[in-house]
């Protein structure tokens, strides 16, 4: 099997290509931030305006196809019923939806916002700037990067549930592409080589957070030691899952994060201003609503500026480059869901869930800043990684919130990590859903490993470079999965409402009628 896996050149040259990446950036870090900043303003100056309609493009397939007649369409045997609960397939979702970049943005975005409003007439640090950097963060977080997900995570459903095939994203592609191996190795090098940009954003923004949180209230250095020593304590938790199977203790994990996620959220909500929170929650999904086509295509090509670069177009490659990660999980939890279920249930929930999160973090801290002059704002602006910190020390028990804070992003990064060590052994070993320890190993070790030369080599920069990179070439590859889509939906047969079954039933018995009365007649 060992040796299966060495002749296998997705995996390859996947992992060599991340490997070579992990020694240019180790050896000559200078030379490697160098050019990686030349390939980010070349991304953004000239393709910036092809993630934004990409990702807008998508949201307007979901919803059509959700009430399209192939909404009744059902993942799996058409008298298949779900795998789960209702209530355990939104948990799932929740959990899904809450990372590690929530815990890190859901504070420090709208703050940034406040301090830096994202149109320059708008006066910094006032009224205006507060409700704008509210609704732009909900719009951040809502169905554009939910959409990316679905896409994805619906196309996979279908191909593993409906066509009872693997679950490579190639196999997905196959109507459009063709069986060529070359083409289909390619695809699915493009597809980890972005999941693994986006895995190590993720994990990069857990440990600059964990960092600047043992800093802020341990006193500990801030230092690159401190964040290599963060990485390994992450390494050695996720590896120890993913090569002895100890995955009772991982569900314990997630199970745990979860309480402890909902516990800060009930605390922040309940000892923070909660009228305040609510009405900001109600007025920012009415802005986020009113302004959504607005946001999705702004570009700046008469004012100039860098705002849209530096958040809008990042949070759409990041959610790309992460995608076949959450996308493949919200897949294998989906099954028995309609077409329709699915993607209202997909858009719709886990945006409201992370929306509420960013009102009642974001709401609270700016509060603060609003109504006693915290200049929380201020200090997010100086630090970005100590915005959640810098919230607690205006709440009760400071010292106990925080210290659950850092022990949340410790437990995502550890859970997370986990899981995606095991999707990109499985997309390397053709779809294996029992892919080899040694496949897991590597992955687990080259994650680590990039993750900790972005750190060393640019911080928040780097890591936010990496995922605008990676994910050019798989938008293309979305892009395209929502055509094999298509193509793979008119072969299938469309289910029949309840209503049209009633109308069958009474014509059947009408001619049933009528053939009895002609057979009288002919007597």
């Amino acid at each position: 099997m060992q040796n299966k896996i060495l002749r296998n050149p997705v995996f390859l040259i996947s992992s060599g290509a991340i490997f070579l990446l992990v020694i240019i950036g180790a050896t000559i870090p200078e030379k490697f931030k160098n050019v990686a900043n030349s390939v980010f303003h070349m991304t953004t100056d000239y393709f910036g305006w092809f993630y934004l309609m990409s990702v807008f493009i998508i949201v307007i397939f979901l919803f059509g196809l959700a009430i399209s007649k192939y909404g009744t369409i059902r993942l799996g045997s058409e008298d298949g019923r779900p795998e789960f609960s209702f209530l355990t397939w939104i948990s799932m979702l929740f959990s899904a939806g809450l990372g590690v970049g929530l815990v890190f943005w859901g504070v420090a975005e709208p703050m940034s916002h406040y301090f830096s409003p994202p149109f320059s007439d708008t006066k910094p640090l006032s009224t205006d700037a507060a409700r704008l950097a509210m609704g732009y963060s909900f719009f951040h977080w809502g169905l554009s990067q939910w959409s990316v997900y679905a896409i994805l995570g619906l196309v996979m459903a279908f191909v593993q549930f409906n066509k009872k095939r693997n679950m490579l994203i190639s196999t997905a592609l196959e109507p459009v592409t063709g069986t060529n191996r070359v083409v289909k190795g390619t695809i699915d090098i493009l597809a980890v080589i972005a999941t693994v940009m986006g895995v190590a954003t993720s994990i990069g923004l857990g440990v600059l957070q964990t960092n600047g949180g043992l800093t802020f209230v341990f006193g500990l250095p801030d230092t690159f030691i401190l964040q290599v020593a963060i990485i390994l304590i992450m390494f050695i938790g996720y590896m120890l899952s993913a090569t002895t199977g100890l995955q009772k203790g991982m569900k314990i994990l997630s199970n745990v994060n979860m309480t402890l996620a909902i516990v800060l959220l009930l605390f922040v909500f309940i000892t923070g201003p909660t009228i305040f929170i609510l009405e900001t929650f109600t007025l920012a999904i009415g802005d986020y609503i009113s302004n959504f086509i607005q946001y999705s295509l702004r570009m700046q090509p008469y004012v100039g500026g860098t705002w849209v670069k530096d958040w809008t177009i990042f949070y759409w490659a990041w959610a790309i480059a992460w995608s076949p990660f959450v996308g493949s999980f919200i897949a294998r939890v989906s099954k028995g869901r309609t077409i329709r279920e699915f993607i209202i249930g997909v858009l719709i929930i886990p945006p409201l869930i992370a929306c509420f999160w960013i009102a009642t973090f974001g709401g609270t801290a700016m509060w603060f800043d609003l109504h006693q002059d915290a200049q929380i704002a201020q200090s997010v602006h100086n630090d970005v990684t100590v915005a959640l910190f810098q919230l607690f020390e205006h709440l009760p028990l400071s010292m106990i919130a925080s210290t659950i804070g850092i022990l949340l992003i410790i437990i995502f990064l550890i859970t997370s990590a986990d899981s995606a060590t095991f999707i990109m052994a499985s997309m390397t070993t053709k779809g294996s859903l029992n892919p080899t320890i040694l496949s897991k190993f590597v992955w687990g070790v080259l994650m680590a490993a990039i993750s900790g030369v972005l750190l060393y080599t640019g911080g928040l920069e780097a890591l936010q470079t990496a995922s605008l990179i990676a994910a050019l070439p798989f938008t293309v590859v979305l892009l395209l999965l929502m055509i094999s889509y298509i193509k793979m939906m008119k072969e299938e047969i469309i289910p029949l409402k309840k209503k049209d079954i009633q109308r069958l039933k009474i014509a059947r018995k009408h001619i049933e009628k009528e053939a009895k009365v002609k057979d009288k007649h002919t007597k």
